[in-house]
Order: structure tokens, then C-alpha cells, then sequence
């Protein structure tokens, strides 16, 4: 048996109980510590007069990276958590209001499509084909591979080339789809894990695939569940929960992490730790003391960041019967929108949401009758400088007005409930660089061997997962980097 080590894993998103529930697995004393009072990051709950609000990640693909955490222990997943499949995993709303059902029925996906454009049809059907060879590498093989060694990211360069990885996403797409309309919506996934589709690399459009193999699901009683049944999991096998404890420092000796100090002063002797919390704030404002390395230095002083977010959650007295479980609409300006969001960092009012309602699927979320909702709206990071305690209320109004433009009539005359969150809440709250909302954009220069590596650069027991980190953010993404612990000597 391996010698059994200290392990602190620092935040309680997808990837730091990912990681804590793979090293406890493995037989060491594991303590997961927590700013917040409550578990899950990103992926918290927020809750209000009778309403469940899921605070992050909605989209739910690749489930089996949550049931194998489980299995690691001989549990059965059905015991703890119900993850459902979704028919219609997004309905797209374009700006002259058409709609697009994107889902799990091919054959009614490809009609539709010919419906808009018949010549893309056949174009779709060869970007599935292509999806699924980036899949089978960037997924399959390199997902949960560490890249913390330049000799490992050389042998995979040839395969990368030949996928033609260099390219954006929307270059990808594009090759293939040809209606303004259908590549708005088929290079969409980028946003979800914090990219621009005109930069983020192609390695992305895997996500096209990677949801037609396992499909798009939903957790009854909201994301926010399957991370209470991850609490009572590590509370089960003995992983020590350590909730309302900041760290603020981080004290090494000779390359190696020696002690961590807590908000409240307590210190904690370790062997190892584990950060899930944003590389680029651990490593500018936790290290002490703090590391002059040059080669490093000049990795992170070009860093480029993702966007902001602004979520704005409410409840309904009304129900919305016609509003489908993830809608996503896409506004009429499209690369002059991403621009002023990765750029200039500017606002704009002919922006672009995504729109969750639970409550089409489960009626918990809401009290009877009513109808549970939260639009997420892409923005500048904090880099904009934009006063959020000034701009929060009036955007929430332009939010409100473009919902009733497009699919929610009448809404401002419904709302009973809400809470909205800006850049200044992933800043302050989930310590993340400048608000981003997934921490460094997912172009080439910024993937694999180029992200932060799972396994520190500079400190030898001081180890990464989450958004940041290799392979990158998604559910999928932040679970696989606690996979890639797997292969670290930790």
C-alpha cells in the first residue's frame, strides 16, 4: 500500500470534490476546505421565497464522470442522486424570433435544419463525423492525461495538427455549415466553458459530439443535488468537510508547500494540496513567499481571461408552458458582440442569454404553479472596469426587457423573486481573476501543456483542478482534472 499523505483540497466546486473523493479512494487523509458555508462553488444554490435557484452549471453531459465517484466507494449512484435525459437539450431563438429545436432525434434535427438552409444538411451530418474524431482524442485519450511535461505535448502535436486544432471553432464550423443562423448556434459551445467561438481552439467542437454519445441531462432537484449527494458521500467514507474557513496563505520551503493558514489563523501541516480555486489568484495572492520565476512569469503576464457573466435568477407567478428547459438566444450582432465582450470590453444592448427553467422538468424548484427561471447574460470581465454597483439594477432591467422581446411577454408584471450576480461576485466571492467567469479563455495557446498544469510548474506538492487548469471548464472538464490526479505522483 502507498505511504498515506495529508492532502488539503482548496474549494468545493465539481473539481475539488472530484479530487477529494479520488484521493480518499486511494487511503489518504483527505480535508476539503471551503470559504463559503455552504458546498459547491460555482455550483451552490441560491434560494428564495419557495424557489430553488441552481448559482452555476445546468448543462449536465457525460454523467458517468459523477456516478464512477460513487463507484469508487461500491455505492450505487441511484442511491444519491436522479439524473434524467433531456429530448430537447436547447431550443435556439434567433433574433427574427425563429426557433430551432436542438435534442436527442437526429433524424427530426436534420429536417429541421433543412428547413433553413437544405444545403447544410449534408454539411451537418460531416461535421458529426468530424466532432467525433476530435472527440476520440481530445476527449478520450487526452481528457484526463496530465500535460505538466513539454516531451508529452510534443508526441500529441501531430495528432493536433491534423485535426487542424489551430483553428477557432467558428473556422471549424464553418467549413461545413453555411447559414449565418446555424453557425450561431452549432459554435455556441464555447460560451459555455468561457471561450469566444472566433478564438477558442477547435479542440472544442468535440462538445457536439461528446453530447450526441451520452446526451444532455437534468438532475432532479437541480445541479445543486448531485452536490448535497457528494456531501453525504465524503461525510460517509471520512473525506473532512471544513465549511466558512478561507485560506490565506500559502507557506512553502525548499520547492514544496510546507503549511496552509487559515482565515480564523489556524495552520495546517500537509503534504500535498490541491487547489481548485482559480490558478492565477492562488498564484498572485497565496504564495508566500512569492516566487520570482521568469519563465513562469512571462506564461501569466500574457494570460488572456474569459468573459464576465451577469445571472439574473427569478420566479414567475405565471407559468411559461412554451419555454423549454435550456433556451438560448442569439441576438443579431454576433462577432461585433464578442468583441465588445473579449475586446474593448464594453457593453451592449443587443446581447445574446441563455435561459434555464428547472421547473419544465421539475416542478420542486418552484412552489406550485409558478415557474422558476435564471438568464445568464455573457459580459466584460473586470478588466471593463465597469462599476457593476451602478450598471447591476439598470442592466437587469434591459435583461427583463429583452426577455419580454423575445419570449417572455409581459414578464416584469410576473416576477415575485429574484437575485442577480455580476463579475463582482466570482471576484469577491469565488476568487476568481478580474470576475471571469471560467477562468482563462480556452484558446490554443492557453490549452494542455499551455494551461496551468495539474501538477504546479514551481512547487513540487501543489497540485491544480478545476476551470483553469487542464483540460478546462464544463462539468466534464473540471471532473476530468481531478481524473488526471490519477496519473501525478501525489
Amino acid at each position: 500500500m502507498s505511504e498515506v499523505k495529508k492532502i488539503a483540497v482548496i474549494g468545493s466546486g465539481f473539481g475539488g470534490i472530484a479530487a477529494a473523493l479520488r484521493l480518499k479512494a486511494k487511503g489518504h487523509e483527505v480535508s476539503l476546505i471551503e470559504k463559503q458555508n455552504d458546498l459547491g462553488g460555482r455550483a451552490r444554490v441560491f434560494k428564495k421565497d419557495g424557489y430553488t435557484f441552481d448559482a452555476g452549471p445546468t448543462v449536465i453531459t457525460a454523467p458517468q464522470l459523477i456516478y464512477e465517484l460513487f463507484q469508487l466507494f461500491d455505492k450505487k449512484y441511484q442511491d444519491y442522486v436522479n439524473i434524467v435525459p433531456l429530448k430537447i437539450w436547447y431550443q435556439f431563438i434567433f433574433d427574427d424570433l425563429s426557433k430551432l429545436n436542438y435534442g436527442e432525434d437526429l433524424n427530426q434535427l436534420l429536417q429541421d435544419i433543412e428547413k433553413i438552409d437544405p444545403n447544410d444538411k449534408k454539411g451537418f451530418e460531416k461535421l458529426l463525423i468530424e466532432s467525433e474524431k476530435i472527440f476520440n482524442i481530445g476527449f478520450l485519450k487526452l481528457a484526463d492525461k496530465p500535460f505538466h511535461k513539454v516531451w508529452f505535448m510534443l508526441k500529441q502535436i501531430p495528432a493536433l495538427l491534423k485535426l487542424k486544432s489551430y483553428n477557432s471553432v467558428f473556422t471549424f464550423i464553418s467549413s461545413f455549415i453555411k447559414n449565418e443562423k446555424l453557425r450561431k448556434a452549432f459554435t455556441i459551445h464555447p460560451l459555455l466553458v468561457g471561450g469566444n467561438p472566433y478564438s477558442t481552439t477547435s479542440i472544442y467542437a468535440l462538445i457536439l459530439f461528446l453530447e450526441r454519445k451520452w446526451g444532455v441531462h437534468y438532475s432532479m432537484g437541480g445541479t445543486g443535488n448531485i452536490i448535497s449527494a457528494f456531501e453525504k458521500l465524503m461525510n460517509e467514507v471520512g473525506v473532512k468537510i471544513i465549511k466558512g474557513q478561507e485560506i490565506v496563505k500559502i507557506n512553502h520551503e525548499n520547492r514544496k508547500v510546507k503549511n496552509i493558514v487559515l482565515k480564523n489563523n489556524d495552520v495546517l501541516e500537509i503534504d500535498s494540496i490541491v487547489c481548485n480555486a482559480d490558478p492565477p489568484k492562488v498564484y498572485d495572492e497565496l504564495i508566500y513567499p512569492k516566487i520570482n520565476n521568469k519563465l513562469f512569469n512571462l506564461k501569466t503576464d500574457r494570460l488572456k481571461y474569459s468573459m464576465g457573466l451577469y445571472v439574473y435568477y427569478f420566479g414567475t407567478k405565471k407559468k411559461y408552458e412554451n419555454i423549454e428547459h435550456h433556451t438560448i438566444y442569439l441576438g443579431k450582432s454576433h462577432k461585433q458582440l464578442l468583441d465588445k465582450i473579449f475586446y474593448t470590453k464594453t457593453l451592449d444592448d443587443d446581447f445574446s442569454y441563455y435561459l434555464h427553467r428547472p421547473s419544465a422538468t421539475d416542478q420542486s424548484m418552484a412552489p406550485a404553479g409558478k415557474d422558476c427561471f435564471y438568464v445568464l447574460v455573457p459580459v466584460p470581465n473586470n478588466q471593463s472596469k465597469i462599476n457593476w454597483e451602478q450598471e447591476g439594477k439598470a442592466f437587469k432591467d434591459k435583461v427583463i426587457r429583452k426577455l419580454e422581446q423575445t419570449c417572455m411577454p409581459g414578464l416584469s408584471k410576473y416576477v415575485e423573486a429574484e437575485i442577480f450576480v455580476t463579475p463582482d461576485y466570482f471576484e469577491k466571492e469565488l476568487n476568481t481573476k478580474y470576475g471571469s467567469g471560467f477562468s482563462i479563455e480556452p484558446v490554443f495557446t492557453q490549452s494542455a501543456y499551455f494551461r496551468f498544469h495539474n501538477k504546479s510548474e514551481i512547487l513540487d506538492n501543489l497540485y491544480f483542478v478545476g476551470a483553469g487548469a487542464h483540460p478546462g471548464a464544463g462539468i466534464p472538464g473540471v471532473l476530468s482534472s481531478a481524473k488526471v490526479l490519477d496519473h501525478l505522483d501525489i
